[in-house]
């Protein structure tokens, strides 16, 4: 968590305050907004590495900003904080990006142990780069290249290829990729998979009628299966098993 940058937008000041203060004693750069307006500036030029967001904010509320961080491609993690406690309020958030959420009143070591967990996972990702073909994948910028060259990733199509790399030659079954890559309180279908599959092969797939990489597997999912073995570069991590 050291050296981590986290921003709170929180409009009640106790809370704020109390946020902040814990987090710096974390060694953490923190960056604070008690609007929704600021909190959005904020969002985008501070580069964070995770938000605590609270849902009721002042000129534009926590779904707003939320929307609006995944719309302009940010995948950092997203915390909500909120007073209400019903399940159609946390499945809104959800659904719009959020990537948890804390009910007030909550206890400081609750928050502090569910933002540790977040950048815990996000660190143990951050060096690898995977590469098959002409392609490199870097896990730390989500993007794909091609002989130096960016191909445009979707976000779900990022997340779908990286799902897919990191676990290469196993056959995985539509609804745990559905699980992974949309999560699980998204209400979609796993017809969501096959057709971001389809945009998929067409991006990097040389004959997408033909796959090379990304191989059907009957009844069950897909594969990633390159002609030769993909790999992780320097300080990457082993493929999950």
């Amino acid at each position: 968590m050291k050296g981590r940058r986290i921003l709170i937008v929180e409009d009640e000041p106790a809370l704020l305050r109390g946020l902040a203060d814990v987090f710096r004693s974390k060694g953490c750069e923190v960056v604070t907004a008690a609007d929704g307006e600021a909190g959005l500036e904020r969002a985008l030029a501070a580069n964070p590495d995770l938000i605590l967001l609270d849902i009721m904010l002042p000129k534009m509320n926590g779904y707003e900003i939320c929307r609006e961080l995944r719309q302009h491609g940010l995948d950092l993690p997203i915390i909500m904080l909120t007073a209400k406690g019903q399940e159609r309020d946390i499945i809104l958030g959800l659904n719009l990006g959020a990537d948890d959420y804390v009910t007030k009143p909550f206890k400081l070591g609750e928050v502090v142990a569910r933002v540790n967990a977040f950048l815990r996972r996000r660190s143990a990702s951050e060096a690898e780069i995977w590469r098959f073909g002409d392609f490199e994948l870097r896990v730390a910028a989500r993007k794909l290249y091609r002989s130096g060259r960016e191909v445009e990733l979707t976000s779900k199509e990022y997340g779908l290829l990286a799902y897919l790399v990191a676990r290469r030659g196993r056959a995985l079954a539509r609804n745990k990729i559905l699980d992974a890559v949309w999560g699980n309180s998204v209400i979609v279908t796993e017809r969501s998979v096959d057709r971001c599959v389809t945009t998929l092969r067409s991006k990097i797939e040389p004959d997408p009628r033909n796959p090379t990489y990304i191989r059907t597997v009957r009844d069950i999912g897909y594969r990633f299966e390159p002609d030769d073995e993909a790999t992780a570069g320097t300080g990457a991590s082993p493929a999950p098993r």
